[in-house]
């Protein structure tokens, strides 16, 4: 058991009179104020003065939060002009949320890629395998135009590259409602999106909403949050000829035009990959098939692949199809991307890989560092999983085709590796057909 506490009385208490016990209860049913002074000793110099240290502490997190601010409102004025960052990346982006506008911030977590200098050297080497009967490109507009001229009774009508669009009579209302949708779609920089936009993924005929708000008239910021909204809510198919249609035709315009991709066109490519499979069949085959894919178009595409994560299916039959294409300079930096990823690859698409580089033993024409820096790259990644006779047959491709630097250091990668002749079964993963 505790101590009992012992009660202590002050010496005024102990000193007071005697009391009869009414007169005590009375007492205490009135309340007395006590004439007590509180001797309160302070520091007046403490008031007047801070401590010195303290004060540098202050004026130094002070200038480092202007800066930010400074920072933020330069990348707030650059991001719509002409000179602005484009690329900023990042690891995991949220590709559901669509009631996110532009002005929250996109600008945190973030990275800006340096500025890309294109050599010329390189530019026209780039230019000696491009297609010399380019594929043209067809827009929205184009196939919109293609439906109303040459068959305007039908309510559907089948396209080679594209599927069927939903052709229908639409209500002056709607028609007029989604005019001032593209008026505000032009002139949109940050906030909320009209609710008339949201609701167009759902619709049947979303091709011809889409064509009444000209999306060559978006905005860039207009152009990222579409893409949010239809990578969010589209599948596959559609989501792949949202990209084809409408994204990759203004990604190539801009890059056309200002000679960088805009910071919210980029933001848009990345949300893109949401959908894998429509990234691959809707921007990244097309644009390669096309021929005419340069080199620049080729680096700040390829970064966004390169930074971010994507499934070894839509990598592996990305890889297959880009190896039976005919040969163009942006070939061979896709192909050293998606290496440079180190997926464990089938052996089918290591051998497709294989047969892409030997395709040139017989090539009289000289090769650009691409192609020799990709091939290094291959080497590196896969060279125990190549068998013996590729082995051999890559080593004969080196007396063809020859690089002063590269090639030196390929041959001794591959006489140094241990093939998959040993290897009883192969990896049981095959990659997804296109």
């Amino acid at each position: 058991m505790g101590k009992v506490k012992k009660i202590k009385f002050s010496r005024s208490e102990m000193k007071q009179p005697k009391m009869a016990l009414s007169d005590q209860i009375e007492e205490e049913k009135i309340a007395k104020s006590k004439n007590r002074q509180k001797n309160r000793i302070r520091k007046e110099d403490d008031d007047k003065f801070v401590d010195p240290v303290l004060t540098k502490r202050i004026l130094s997190q002070a200038r480092q939060q202007q800066m930010e601010i400074e920072e933020e409102n330069a990348i707030g004025r650059t991001s719509d002009s002409v000179k602005k960052p484009v690329v900023r990346l990042s690891t995991d982006p949220e590709f559901s949320d669509i009631e996110e506008s532009s002005s929250e911030d996109e600008h945190d977590n973030v990275q800006y890629y340096e500025n890309i200098e294109i050599n010329e050297e390189d530019e026209r080497a780039i230019q000696m395998f491009m297609s010399k009967d380019p594929v043209p490109m067809k827009t929205l507009a184009d196939i919109i135009l293609e439906k109303l001229t040459e068959k305007k009774t039908e309510i559907e009508t089948q396209f080679s590259d594209v599927g069927s669009i939903q052709m229908q009579e639409l209500d002056p209302r709607v028609k007029a409602m989604y005019e001032g949708v593209r008026d505000v779609l032009t002139k949109y920089r940050s906030g909320k999106l009209p609710k008339a936009f949201k609701i167009v993924p759902s619709l049947r005929n979303w091709e011809q909403i889409l064509y009444i708000t000209e999306p060559t008239k978006w905005s860039a910021a207009a152009m990222y949050q579409a893409t949010r909204i239809f990578a969010s809510n589209l599948k596959e198919k559609m989501a792949q000829r949202f990209y084809n249609l409408i994204l990759l035709p203004r990604i190539r315009d801009d890059l056309a035009e200002y000679k960088r991709l805009n910071f919210h066109l980029y933001q848009a490519l990345r949300k893109a990959l949401f959908k894998p499979a429509g990234f691959m069949k809707g921007i990244l085959l097309p644009l390669l098939e096309s021929g005419t894919c340069t080199l620049r178009e080729a680096v700040i595409i390829g970064s966004v692949i390169a930074k971010n994560s994507i499934p070894i299916l839509h990598s592996s039959a990305a890889i297959l199809k880009i190896a039976e294409m005919d040969y163009t300079g942006a070939n061979s930096i896709f192909l050293r991307i998606f290496l440079d990823k180190k997926y464990a690859l089938p052996y089918r698409v290591i051998d497709a890989v294989v047969f892409h580089f030997l395709r040139f033993e017989r090539d009289s024409r000289e090769l650009p560092v691409l192609w020799h820096q990709a091939l290094l790259t291959f080497v590196q990644r896969y060279k125990t999983d190549i068998s013996s006779e590729q082995k051999e047959a890559l080593l004969r491709l080196l007396k063809k085709q020859f690089h002063h630097t590269i090639t030196a250091e390929v041959r001794r990668e591959l006489q140094h590796a241990k093939c998959r002749d040993t290897e009883i079964t192969e990896p049981a993963l095959e990659p997804m057909i296109y």
